[in-house]
């Protein structure tokens, strides 16, 4: 009688719990830094700021947002995922905690600085636990995934902001938000490790994760010899004309509902959920599209490529919402831009993976989210208070529609076939 052979142990799942640890993780970054924008309204009443203050106080969060990129990017290859994304939790909530205490335009506008500076972390954290944990083809949705808790966090804080501005104060939500980053810490202290330390992955899951071809990088990659790649200029541009978009409907929308259109606060808290509802779609799609284009045999370069220039293409459309004759079809064009947005930025991060070994992964983010940091500076914070002021909302609409493309060709032409960096240049 012959013996069956013992068939091989499932794969055990631990990867998808990693990936809602990212979510969770950024939904709470995100709650932290969107409070100024849902209650800048009565925010700027209580200080007494105008619209260029506001626009100086974005611009402190902005510059040092820029510049936590770069630090956070390359301390978080140093020090490991685990320590980095720990340290940059802690740095945020505390930061966050302390707006209560703002007096001023410019003590706000120092603490939203520093609040800057530790929410910088998130992202290259989040996108190499991401190169960590998922082979090439999930990537994609992966970060999809987790990037859809910005959404989830401009879905839900609107109406909670709201709600919980009535009974006790803005200074207080500050300080309840900064507390929630105190179990998202001990989350990520307590259960992330790489996947080959875990004790939960079983062989059969770690063969998966590993399934990419072996990287046989011969240097470690930091910003200077990041500077040598093309493919990081190619990043590092998409991200300076595509980040402003973003920040401009997450910072003046509140804003352009009020004046413009005449909303209530009230009115407003139920608005931006449907907005950032529709992202988390976006979200999620483009992740799944370029993964399935692959799947379906594209080479890698060609499925971001085509998705990415997918949702670049709704951007112009979408900013035609300045021109709509009334509020329901305004919110549903921006709907399409905050989906299409989160669409193309799940690709665009993702293709840092693509191009870079994982040592690099976070440095590379970070050179550009510094890029991107500062095209909000220019284009989110500062330009906006005169533009607006001198102007009104339409010019800036305008912008916000050409941006996206712009990008896609900077991605194009200077990330080419996005093959595997393999050696030093």
């Amino acid at each position: 009688m012959t013996l069956a052979a013992p068939s091989s142990p499932a794969p055990t799942r631990v990867r998808w719990y990693i990936l809602i640890l990212l979510f969770l993780i950024t939904t709470n970054n995100y709650l932290d830094r969107i409070l100024l924008g849902i209650l800048a309204p009565v925010i700027m009443d209580d200080l007494g700021m105008d619209t260029v203050a506001y626009g100086y106080v974005n611009s402190a969060f902005q510059a040092a947002y820029a510049i936590g990129f770069l630090l956070m990017g390359k301390f978080i290859d140093r020090s490991g995922t685990r320590i980095g994304y720990s340290v940059a939790i802690l740095f945020w909530s505390v930061a966050a905690g302390f707006h209560a205490l703002a007096r001023s335009a410019a003590s706000l506008g120092f603490w939203r600085g520093i609040l800057g500076l530790g929410e910088a972390g998130n992202f290259p954290a989040a996108i190499k636990a991401v190169s960590e944990w998922f082979p090439k083809k999930d990537r994609a949705f992966a970060t999809g995934i987790f990037n859809a808790g910005t959404n989830v966090a401009s879905m839900i804080g609107p109406p909670l902001f709201v709600w919980m501005n009535l009974h006790v104060g803005w200074r207080n939500c500050f300080i309840i938000t900064a507390s929630s980053g105190v179990i998202v810490l001990i989350l990520c202290w307590l259960h992330y490790r790489p996947p080959q330390q875990h004790k939960w992955v079983n062989s059969a899951e770690l063969a998966y994760i590993q399934s990419d071809p072996e990287e046989q990088t011969t240097t470690q990659i930091g910003w200077f010899e990041a500077l040598k790649y093309r493919e990081t200029y190619g990043f590092a541009l998409g991200k300076f004309f595509s980040d402003p978009v973003w920040w401009f409907y997450l910072t003046w929308l509140a804003l352009y509902f009020k004046n413009e259109r005449g909303l209530t606060l009230t009115e407003i808290g139920w608005a931006l959920p449907v907005i950032y509802l529709m992202a988390d779609f976006g979200s999620v799609m483009g992740g799944w599209v370029s993964g399935y284009l692959m799947r379906r045999g594209w080479p890698h370069a060609k499925a971001r490529k085509a998705t990415m220039g997918f949702f670049a293409l709704c951007m112009p459309i979408a900013a035609t919402a300045v021109l709509a004759p009334n509020i329901i079809l305004t919110v549903a064009l921006i709907s399409l831009a905050t989906s299409a947005h989160q669409g193309w930025s799940a690709n665009l991060f993702t293709t840092v993976s693509d191009v870079f070994p994982k040592s690099a992964v976070a440095s590379v983010t970070g050179v550009g989210g510094f890029l991107g940091g500062m095209g909000n500076v220019v284009f989110t914070a500062i330009l906006p208070g005169y533009i607006i002021t001198y102007f009104g909302y339409g010019p800036m609409f305008v912008l916000m529609g050409l941006f996206h493309p712009i990008a896609w060709l900077c991605v194009h032409h200077f990330m080419g076939p996005m093959n595997k960096i393999t050696e030093s240049r």
